[in-house]
């Protein structure tokens, strides 16, 4: 993911956020531990890093159990593929039953299922610890997000992985959004806008709302959001008494016009948004206030690198919310099991410039390999002390490989009118193969353009820069990071642009292409 927003200027210190003026009192005080975008089976079948996200996923889950909550809640992108492998679903569903299936009374009272979802011909309780078949100690809620969300036209209609864990009483999935509203077609949908129903629980008097916002694409949420057409159903009854917790799993960094949600965005009723998609720890996930509005935004960021960008650096963290009447407060918790990664970028021409001793100048291919790996091995030694501050009861033995991503920029060169000459990351990465948990990637060989080019945007690329990108692709022998921001729905786009279409629509065939090729729905192009 890209970088998310700073905090708003003026944001409050940390003794100036929300807290509870009188002592918790169990009886009355929900407690839930917030979390997001697990990607549970990311690279589950790296030899090394195969394991990372379900041993994330099992430490919120013994976080949860060890803070003894009321809930587990989740803003989507619980697994990393729309249709998880196998290995994942067993996982999950074995980490779900060994920590969530209990006799641990649960005092949460159901006041109302209306937000749950889509509604089925089943006959189930709203909740999975309502059903007295089950003996549930641990409810988790989740959201779908863009890597898990309904998909197909089959007999019950679009189902994702979080259907098949709801049906096995395991989860409770809210927050669907499947057609807008109660809409039964399309022409119903555009005039009703989306309709977001609450699930009202209540423990003693503290009563609490939580709207769900499963992931829809960017541009649909942002046309319903400003032709003000989404609506936040307030209870019938005292809704003023009511905490408001808004899950929602959309961009929050803009990637083009009309792409991310303004975080503006939702009314005065709202007390806290539980902000997903976005992968970069925001404030280690403090709700920051929102400018000239009531509520606050939390964003965990994801329990896992799936990228080696530079947020996803940032130390991951869970929150444990506790809400007690209207009053409440939010406690960070770092999360132990995550991998260490350290992200560096560097320019050869400025270190170069800087060398008093000709000796230690980038004059050759040989100087700047013994640089880089210079480099390396100092990211490889903060990463082990920063594993080694976090878990000082461990020995060596159980330390993590880390990940490790050093960002070269080699343009300019030794005289300052070309760039250094670089050899091959992957072979680079070769004498670190025990070292770190990504040798074929922890180099990336980057160039200055001797003239600015146009931003390169994720989903729109200007794509009369590929052949600068794979020119330089050809000298790295590694891909541009031009490259890493083409997909095929952008292709697509940039095809469709140029044609003349009567019949279908664009956006129509692009989704089609996306639902497709992203996701593997074989029924989306027929």
């Amino acid at each position: 993911m890209s970088s998310s927003p700073a905090p708003p200027a003026g944001a409050r210190t940390n003794d100036e956020l929300p807290h509870l003026t009188q002592p918790v009192e169990p009886d009355h005080c929900i407690k839930i531990l917030v979390a997001t975008d697990t990607h549970i089976g990311y690279a589950e079948k790296d030899p090394v890093r195969g394991r990372d996200s379900i041993n994330t996923f099992k430490e919120v889950l013994d976080l949860a159990v060890a803070n003894d909550v009321d809930m587990l809640l989740l803003a989507g992108d619980l697994f990393h593929e729309n249709r998880p492998s196998r290995t994942a679903l067993y996982q999950t569903i074995s980490a779900l039953r060994e920590r969530c299936l209990s006799d641990r009374p649960i005092a949460l009272e159901l006041v109302s299922d209306a937000g749950i979802g889509i509604p089925r011909d089943v006959s189930w309780p709203g909740v999975n610890y309502e059903d007295e078949n089950i003996n549930v100690g641990l409810p988790v809620f989740s959201i779908h997000g863009n890597h898990d969300d309904p998909q197909g036209v089959g007999a019950e209609g679009a189902l994702c992985a979080l259907d098949v864990l709801s049906a096995s009483g395991l989860i409770n999935y809210f927050g669907r959004m499947e057609l807008p509203g109660q809409a039964t077609d399309d022409a119903e949908a555009l005039e009703d806008g989306l309709k977001v129903k609450p699930v009202l629980l209540q423990k003693g008097d503290t009563k609490l709302a939580l709207y769900g916002m499963g992931n829809i694409r960017d541009d649909r949420f942002v046309f319903e959001l400003t032709n003000r057409r989404i609506n936040l159903y307030r209870p019938a009854q005292d809704p003023d008494d009511w905490f408001n917790i808004i899950l929602v799993h959309q961009n929050r960094v803009a990637h083009g016009p009309n792409n991310s949600v303004p975080d503006e965005a939702f009314g005065e009723e709202a007390n806290l948004v539980v902000w997903g998609h976005e992968h970069d720890c925001i404030e280690q996930a403090r709700p920051q206030p929102v400018t000239g509005r009531p509520y606050y935004i939390t964003q965990p960021g994801s329990s896992i690198a799936t990228s080696l960008a530079k947020g996803e650096a940032i130390p991951k963290h869970v929150g444990l919310l506790k809400i007690q009447g209207k009053e409440w407060e939010f406690e960070p918790i770092r999360l132990r099991s995550v991998r260490p990664f350290v992200f560096e970028e560097i320019s050869l021409y400025e270190y170069h410039e800087d060398q008093k001793d000709d000796r230690k100048k980038l004059t050759s291919k040989v100087a700047v390999n013994k640089y880089l790996k210079s480099k390396v091995n100092e990211l490889i030694a903060r990463a082990n002390a920063e594993w080694d501050e976090l878990h000082p009861d461990e020995d060596d033995s159980e330390r993590l490989l880390p990940l490790i991503r050093l960002r070269v920029d080699y343009s300019l060169g030794p005289d300052g009118n070309s760039h250094f000459e670089v050899g091959n990351p992957q072979r680079f990465g070769q004498d670190f193969v025990d070292k770190v948990a990504n040798p074929r990637d922890l180099v990336q060989f980057h160039r200055k353009s001797a003239i600015r080019k146009s931003k390169v945007t994720i989903n729109e690329p200007n794509l009369k820069t590929l052949d600068a990108a794979m020119a330089e692709a050809a000298e790295t022998g590694a891909l541009s990071t031009q490259f890493e921001k083409i997909t095929v729905q952008s292709l697509v786009h940039e095809y469709l642009e140029a044609q003349n279409l009567n019949v279908l629509s664009e956006s129509l065939i692009q989704n089609a292409v996306d639902e497709f090729v992203g996701k593997g729905d074989k029924d989306a192009v027929g």
